[in-house]
């Protein structure tokens, strides 16, 4: 039997993707920001378009508060869960990387909590803090906005951001510009691929700490490695270097390295420096978690809900 299509509710529908799509970037970054994973991430924004496919639209006020909104819940639901799956982690478990450079939309509004360090700190805080911040300091929402999203009073959001502050302001390090960056990681490569450790152990602050996320990858220290002698002979690892190929790339708005072998990503390599020097070396070798910086995306996070016609999109 031949079913006509309303042409209304297809209107309604090709209307509703392009808000969305055009909103999609932000609702990424929140929820990146608070789950410090790309594929969780995405899987939140996902079921945010199959909410907002299925909700009656002519009743919404605001389109922006609703996704947002609902970004926001979903996403601290999925943190508060996360929390007990990495209970059984094995060892260190740093936030996902993601190329800023192949998606700006990542980096939303500020650049504000999307830094690896600062994700990781972050994690420290309960998801509901850390939204709190994050739709506050990353994205300017106003206070009344994040109480009606958290259906907390605005004395309250007050306060828990103004806490977040003062937790991560103790915990941070006032950090050397991009350049420098760029500079002592680059002579953190060349050191550690040479073998000069005399040459590494003047970069690095007294109190360096290097944290591995390899989750039980062979090879991968599984305990945080402390001190400027004990880092450097880690870093050195011939093994690890040989006929290795360092890339220089743009994650998490800053930069970063992907190491390859035969093409084939063996791990992520950023740090945070101050003037001191680089005070913390963060490694990701988990494979699950090098795709996201290393994986072709052409088309950036998240692009299936906006390719093809509607009918491509309501199937997800």
């Amino acid at each position: 039997m031949h079913v006509e299509t309303s042409p209304t509710r297809t209107d309604d529908l090709d209307e509703a993707v392009a808000l969305f799509v055009r909103h999609r970037g932000r609702l990424f970054g929140i929820a990146y920001r608070i789950l410090g994973s790309a594929v969780e991430a995405e899987d939140v924004v996902q079921e945010v378009w199959l909410r907002w496919q299925k909700a009656d639209r002519s009743a919404v006020v605001s389109p922006v508060a609703f996704l947002s909104t609902a970004t926001t819940r979903l996403a601290i639901n999925v943190a508060q869960s996360a929390r007990v799956r990495r209970e059984t982690y094995i060892g260190p478990w740093l936030p996902e990387p993601v190329d800023t450079s192949a998606d700006p939309e990542i980096g939303a509004e500020r650049a504000e909590a999307v830094e690896l360090a600062l994700l990781l700190v972050l994690e420290r805080l309960t998801p509901v803090e850390r939204a709190a911040y994050v739709l506050r300091e990353a994205f300017d929402y106003a206070y009344a906005e994040i109480a009606r999203m958290l259906e907390l009073s605005v004395a309250n959001v007050r306060k828990i951001v103004s806490r977040a502050r003062r937790h991560l302001l103790a915990e941070r390090r006032e950090s050397v510009d991009a350049a420098e960056h760029r500079r002592l990681l680059s002579a953190f490569v060349a050191a550690a691929r040479s073998g000069d450790v005399a040459s590494l152990e003047a970069l690095l602050a007294p109190d360096v700490v290097s944290l591995s996320d390899g989750n039980g990858t062979r090879g991968c220290a599984r305990v945080p490695v402390l001190g400027r002698a004990r880092v450097a002979r880690l870093c050195v690892h011939r093994r690890f270097w040989r006929e290795a190929e360092p890339e220089f790339v743009d994650a998490n708005g800053s930069t970063g390295v992907v190491v390859r072998r035969d093409g084939r990503p063996l791990a992520f390599l950023t740090a945070a420096a101050a003037k001191d020097g680089i005070h913390q070396l963060l490694w990701v070798f988990a494979p699950d978690k090098l795709a996201a910086v290393t994986g072709p995306r052409p088309g950036g996070y998240g692009r299936r809900w906006a390719a093809g016609s509607s009918a491509a999109v309501c199937r997800g």
